[in-house]
């Protein structure tokens, strides 16, 4: 299942940006993390094919993500930004063949990966 994000780019602290995923078969989840210079991958924030979102504390009432299912495509409406959010955005699915449940296909681990998009905030 290939995976293609977009969505990344430069804006100011307060400005918004939104990152798109776009898999070409049927996911049961998405998911986004960052990585900044220096530091660790971390998850940003998930949705499920039901709609069930989580996000870290860092970027609650922030960020918010959603999905078009009939495009294949969830999306991460990222608001009020601020310079620690400056990183390199990846999304990952969770790939639905046929015949698996939701419920199953929500246990497996994350993958495949985007390529990643950057994002920058500047003060």
């Amino acid at each position: 299942v290939a995976l293609v994000e977009s969505g990344g780019g430069a804006v100011q602290i307060g400005g918004a940006l939104r990152l798109s995923c776009t898999t070409q078969g049927r996911s049961c989840s998405w998911a986004w993390f960052r990585q900044a210079p220096g530091e660790g991958r971390g998850m940003v924030a998930s949705i499920d094919d039901d709609g069930l979102t989580t996000y870290v504390d860092s970027v609650q009432g922030r960020f918010t993500a959603s999905i078009d299912t009939a495009k294949n495509t969830a999306y991460l409406q990222m608001n009020s930004l601020q310079p620690s959010d400056t990183a390199m955005y990846y999304c990952a699915t969770k790939a639905q063949p046929p015949l698996i449940s939701s419920a199953a296909c929500r246990r497996r681990n994350y993958g495949p990966w985007g390529q990643g998009t950057q994002v920058t905030v500047s003060s």
